[in-house]
């Protein structure tokens, strides 16, 4: 039995809609954000800190909704019977019948307003250059689903999701800094690569569901096959773009520590292929997501351990 869209929309309907399990890697971002801000020793600002955090975490939040809205239109998530839940499959709190469709959408458009608004602040105290990065990631969060450009049907939702979160840490950093570098630019980009393996793993499960409603993953284009080879691609490339900014003086000596997620993307990478040699139920990824979702926050936190700690030393 669904719920009427002009009932009230429960707090309980409103947090699962939001999928806060998966908020984590957006708090792991901005926690990287600030410490590469903070080893430079120009200061930090705790207000405009914890404006940062509560905004990422409310836009991330949006664009969940944003999805399970979408997918609620489409069909795809009505369809799916997400046996990898919550991992994947939405939130589940619309074909449940706890939230609709309305709710959703009102929920999102309420959550993207507050980010805007906090947005501007933020912007008025730390620089215009902020402006230029919000909108970008706000733009990517309603693009990664919505129509016309629907990125993630269209196999384009791994890197429309590696650049949102490659934003998240530079914003971060510019909350507190007011300019670009070349440090946090390039430093970021092994945990956004780790992010968009997520999506990427995530999507195999879902895939039987997603094709025939036209959403067309990578994991529906590319196959199991192709999904374990891209897979383990960008968990070579993301630990390898960290050896070599190491190497090449760009990221400091102590973001070695990053390579601590190695360990959890090369396990992820053999339960993958393993799966994929021996055709086993999709109930059987839960390990590998888990060792995703893992790889990457331990990924943002060693390097925020290790910016911390140059911090702490000057």
């Amino acid at each position: 039995m669904s719920v009427s869209p002009s009932t009230p929309l429960s707090l309980s309907a409103a947090w699962r809609l939001s999928r806060p399990g998966f908020l984590w890697v957006t708090v792991a971002a901005v926690a990287l954000g600030l410490a590469m801000a903070a080893a430079c020793g120009c200061g930090f600002d705790p207000l405009r800190a914890g404006m940062t955090l509560a905004l990422a975490v409310m836009a991330h939040a949006a664009a969940n909704v944003w999805n399970d809205y979408h997918d609620a239109l489409s069909g795809a998530d009505a369809l799916n019977p997400a046996p990898l839940s919550p991992f994947t499959g939405g939130s589940r709190a619309i074909p449940e019948g706890i939230a609709s469709p309305a709710h959703a959408r009102r929920l999102a458009l309420g959550l993207t307003g507050w980010v805007v608004l906090g947005g501007l602040w933020l912007a008025l105290t730390a620089g215009g250059g902020l402006i230029t990065i919000g909108l970008a990631g706000l733009f990517l969060g309603w693009a990664y689903s919505a129509s016309p450009l629907r990125l993630m049907a269209r196999g384009f939702g791994e890197l429309a999701v590696a650049l949102a979160w490659w934003l998240v840490v530079l914003g971060a950093y510019y909350t507190q800094r007011g300019q670009w570098q070349v440090v946090p630019m390039v430093s970021a980009i092994p945990f956004a690569l780790l992010v968009a393996a997520i999506l990427l793993v995530n999507g195999l499960p879902d895939a039987p569901w997603d094709e025939p409603v036209g959403k067309r993953t990578l994991a529906v284009r590319l196959g199991p096959v192709g999904v374990a080879a891209l897979y383990s691609a960008l968990a070579v490339l993301a630990h390898g773009v960290l050896v070599a900014a190491v190497l090449g003086v760009i990221a400091p000596e102590r973001a070695w520590w990053g390579l601590a997620s190695l360990p959890l993307s090369l396990a992820a990478a053999g339960l993958l292929w393993r799966h994929v040699a021996t055709h086993q139920p999709v109930t059987l990824l839960r390990p590998v997501i888990g060792l995703t979702i893992g790889a990457a926050l331990v990924h943002a936190l060693a390097l925020t351990g290790a910016f911390a700690a140059i911090a702490r030393s000057l």
